[in-house]
């Protein structure tokens, strides 16, 4: 099959709000005090990173979506419909895991309606570092902002 499509790795993940502290510095004989509410509010992270299968001129895409609480088929239908804003209605083919909420009834459905997206999955054991996954992407990016997430959401 010849398909002039994108080919999108999908994958989200938690994000706790609490800041990450790793060391502090004081006055010799000083504890440092640290005050946080502590109230352990998530949110989840969504990211898709995309390549064109014909086109490498075109670059990689990388998008994000942010959202309290977990995902769910709903909120997944819901970042689908912004990634096909986001690349104009293009063919797309989207890599993913096996996450229930990408199984269920309902997204096989709605994906069924879709004529721009056809859905790959990927078996369990090539889900390694030496494959291209979001996974890696994402831990990159945490630990690079380790803290921005608490003032930015």
């Amino acid at each position: 099959m010849n398909t002039r499509a994108w080919i999108v790795f999908l994958d989200e993940s938690g994000v706790s709000l609490l800041p990450q502290i790793r060391r502090t510095y004081a006055s010799r004989g000083r504890t440092p005090l640290l005050r946080h509410r502590l109230n352990w509010k998530r949110a989840s992270m969504a990211r898709a990173l995309g390549y064109h299968s014909t086109d490498p001129e075109r670059g990689a895409r990388l998008c994000f979506h942010l959202k309290p609480g977990s995902y769910d088929t709903t909120a997944l239908i819901e970042v689908l419909e912004q990634m096909k804003a986001f690349h104009r209605g293009e063919q797309v083919v989207l890599v993913r895991d096996g996450l229930f909420a990408r199984w269920s009834r309902a997204m096989r459905a709605w994906v069924a309606e879709q004529d721009w997206l056809t859905l790959e999955r990927l078996p369990a054991y090539s889900l390694t570092p030496a494959r291209p996954s979001t996974q890696h992407t994402h831990r990159t990016y945490k630990r690079s902002v380790r803290g921005e997430c608490v003032r930015s959401v």
